[in-house]
């Protein structure tokens, strides 16, 4: 990162790319400020190198809370998954307590640590032996929970075979802003092609929506600085979360609208949630 520092202002100025990732995700090149791991220790040091440009700012950070969960209970219609996000459950336990048949207060770190495995495979097509290498399971114990997981969420399993069934008929799927991904792979005969396919014609509804909502968002916060006339800026997107350079004296105002702008980005069944921190650089603000 040292070496990519522009010798004239000081910064990194990475490149962010629309038209990369076959998801519609933007990307990010030269450098790759997507792809710096929070997970890690070494990530988690580098984070705290970026800095706000003076003084008198810090970090305000916006990160979308599952947009792609509550975009498939939206495409689905599924009541199970609609009903707690809209009580704000937790949806992890809420799903083990459905999968596994106990009440949400006996749900164990290992059973919620399995639900969420199947919560965010399941939009990408995971199989058993998928989820089986993922949780150190058996294939048996793996099955047995993804189809509790299809009959607990009826309309997820409907969506998944109709979706299919679509790109097979038509050549492609859509987002829910008509963003169309064409699905040759459907058509081939070769079966790894056709499974693959497959996985993307249930995947791209889902993360080509939420996708296109981060960037409606990002147009949005843009605006909204703009015309309220606030110095604050937004400086970097990595896929769900927006970063703003916020001047500490307009702190409060561009907390409340970057959450509104964010918030109301589309309407979908569930409630859009995004959680907004605050930090000196950028790993206390994550």
């Amino acid at each position: 990162l040292g070496k990519v520092i522009n010798p004239v202002t000081g910064k990194i100025h990475s490149t962010f790319n629309q038209t990369v990732t076959a998801t519609g995700r933007i990307s990010s090149t030269e450098p790759n400020l997507q792809n710096i791991p929070m997970r890690h220790e070494m990530g988690r040091e580098i984070r705290k190198a970026f800095i706000p440009s003076t003084g008198d700012a810090l970090f305000v950070d916006a990160d979308y809370s599952q947009i792609e969960l509550r975009v498939l209970a939206h495409i689905t219609g599924d009541e199970a998954l609609i009903r707690a996000f809209v009580q704000n459950e937790d949806i992890h336990t809420s799903t083990a307590s459905l999968v596994f048949e106990v009440a949400p207060e006996r749900v164990t770190p290992e059973l919620r640590r399995r639900a969420k495995a199947v919560n965010f495979g399941i939009v990408y097509g995971i199989s058993d032996f998928g989820l089986s290498r993922d949780l150190s399971i058996t294939r048996k114990e793996a099955k047995r929970t993804i189809d509790g997981y299809l009959s607990k969420y009826p309309k997820v399993k409907v969506y998944m075979e109709e979706i299919v069934k679509m790109g097979q008929e038509q050549g492609f799927v859509e987002t829910m802003f008509h963003r169309r991904r064409q699905l040759p792979e459907l058509a081939s005969k070769n079966f790894n092609q056709r499974s693959f396919g497959k996985r993307i014609a249930m995947n791209t509804p889902i993360q080509g929506t939420a996708a296109d909502i981060i960037k409606i968002a990002m147009v949005k916060v843009y605006q909204a600085l703009k015309e309220s006339g606030l110095r604050s800026r937004l400086i970097l997107q990595v896929h769900d979360e927006l970063v703003v350079e916020t001047l500490r004296d307009e702190l409060d105002q561009v907390k409340a609208l970057v959450r509104k702008c964010m918030e109301e980005a589309a309407v979908l069944s569930v409630p859009l949630i995004a959680d907004v921190n605050t930090g000196e650089n950028w790993y206390q603000a994550k």
